[in-house]
């Protein structure tokens, strides 16, 4: 049962953070777009002023994957970047934390592009 622990607890919080993002789409006039991006910026808020780290530390990957996650990783790579380099890390601190992560969705997205055929929206 201790094997199994972390990955329902991943699964409750992505599960929830999916969740409220279903409840935004279905009683708000939001558009998806925007959900989006107050995850990313949620993420980066609450990452900065260090409450998303019990998050991660709770949920594992239930938390860093979903956008929030993304805006975490971004404010984590700011924060470390400006104690090792100062100011000029508030500029680089980000793309570099997520650099893996934004080289990877290029590189999946450019096969997927070439294995498949996209059809315009007519």
């Amino acid at each position: 049962m201790e094997n199994i622990l972390p990955y329902i607890r991943a699964f409750l919080v992505g599960g929830l953070l999916c969740v409220i993002a279903q409840v935004l789409i279905d009683k708000t006039k939001l558009t998806p777009a925007r959900i989006l991006v107050i995850y990313v910026v949620a993420g980066v808020i609450l990452g900065g002023i260090g409450l998303y780290k019990p998050l991660v530390d709770f949920g594992g990957a239930g938390a860093t994957t979903p956008l929030t996650g993304f805006g975490y990783l971004i404010s984590k790579g700011v924060r470390e970047a400006v104690d090792e380099k100062g100011l000029l890390g508030a500029l680089t601190g980000g793309l570099t934390s997520a650099a893996g992560g934004i080289a990877a969705a290029l590189v999946f997205g450019y096969l997927a592009c070439l294995i498949f055929k996209g059809k315009p929206k007519a």
